[in-house]
């Protein structure tokens, strides 16, 4: 009985000896503008640094489009949108780009905006694909389980919605990424950052082919899967960072690997067999790939 509770007590006091292990592991790096944010009764985590890289955040840039200030422009080859300033400058958000966000070209307005949306696929989404939507057939409310994030802007053409939606997400990784579902993505803290600055009526262009290959000019994807333009330094940067995010990769495999030994240890001295050994509660954290 005394060498039963002394292997339950072993057992419970494993997730208490790692969160204290824990205690002093690096914080991640906190990127301006992409810091926590408390919305409403919704905390937004910060975006990871490693979600940043290359261009993919939030940046001011000259733009030499057409279209006139307070206009937003779409460019899903890119994956890049941007909100038109004065003076021939912009500012660029990156974005996911779903399947439904490559089925629109040309001109609309924003013609609803809503916070903390709630979500309901289509008929033809649950048709095509009840893998991933018959269990949302009923709809989701809003909150940072919700596809759509923290904010929601509809795209019209006159009085009639396109489906055409520019929204936040509840996956942070995906964006600037091709990804097989939704429309435009962005990081929440970024879905924020335009739903403030752009009204009701605002005019939307989402860029052809054509006019993304005249204005961005041809573009790669670099190590971490984001467009970026193509060019020999690109090339160069891409061959360096695959072989950096190799390494890496090795060393958070074997760093995984010595912290599982170290556990099943652990509970090997105390008596306690592998398949009764709780699980660590900290994660192995060996930093960024920047």
């Amino acid at each position: 009985m005394t060498q039963s509770l002394a292997r339950i007590f072993a057992i419970l006091a494993l997730p208490v000896l790692a969160a204290c292990a824990g205690a002093t592991q690096k914080q991640p790096e906190v990127v301006p503008g992409y810091e926590g944010v408390q919305d409403g009764e919704f905390f937004i985590e910060p975006v990871p640094a490693k979600y940043l890289q290359d261009g993919n955040s939030r940046t001011e840039v000259a733009y030499t489009g057409p279209e006139a200030p307070g206009t937003v422009v779409v460019d899903t080859f890119a994956r890049k949108l941007y909100l038109v300033g004065e003076g021939g400058t912009a500012t660029r958000y990156p974005i996911a780009v779903g399947r439904e966000g490559l089925s629109f070209r040309g001109q609309g307005n924003i013609g609803r905006k809503a916070e903390w949306p709630s979500w309901q696929p289509t008929a033809n989404m649950i048709r095509t694909r009840p893998d991933l939507y018959a269990a949302y057939a009923g709809g989701l409310p809003g909150g940072l389980m919700n596809p759509l994030g923290a904010r929601a802007m509809y795209l019209y053409r006159g009085s009639r919605d396109t489906m055409f939606r520019i929204h936040g997400t509840s996956d942070a990784a995906s964006v600037g990424h091709a990804t097989s579902a939704g429309c435009i993505r962005l990081f929440n803290q970024d879905a924020i950052d335009l739903y403030n600055r752009v009204p009701n009526g605002t005019r939307v262009k989402v860029r052809s082919e054509a006019e993304s290959l005249a204005l961005e000019g041809p573009q790669m994807l670099n190590a971490y899967g984001h467009m970026v333009p193509e060019s020999p330094e690109n090339l160069t940067k891409k061959e360096k960072d695959e072989a950096m995010l190799a390494k890496q990769d090795a060393r958070d495999k074997a760093a995984s690997a010595k912290a599982e030994k170290k556990r099943l240890a652990a509970c090997a001295r105390r008596g306690i067999p592998d398949d009764e050994c709780a699980p660590s509660e900290t994660a192995v954290t060996v930093g960024t790939s920047g």
